[in-house]
């Protein structure tokens, strides 16, 4: 049983994506719903969302890695030594 979570600062380097490839994901979809999408497009979209897809899987990993939670008895568990604070999926 736990009383309560912390957040930690996250210190680690943030994962995120470019604004501009986000700009760029949103244009594909709007074309590709309007007026359909080359070849080429469609491998550029499909880089581009497993890019992002990536970046946010690894940004919510950092945030959970920097979860510590204060148990009953008062001591702190760190989620992130206990874990392993793992990288990759």
């Amino acid at each position: 049983m736990y009383t309560g979570v912390h957040a930690k600062e996250n210190k680690a380097e943030e994962d995120t994506m470019d604004e501009n490839k986000i700009k760029r994901i949103n244009e594909l979809y709007r074309r590709s719903k309007a007026e359909g999408l080359t070849e080429e497009e469609k491998k550029e979209q499909q880089l581009l969302r497993r890019e992002y897809i990536e970046a946010v899987k690894a940004n919510l990993r950092g945030q959970l890695n920097n979860i510590s939670i204060q148990e009953t008895d008062g001591s702190i568990t760190d989620l992130g030594e206990k874990f392993g604070k793992k990288r990759g999926n």
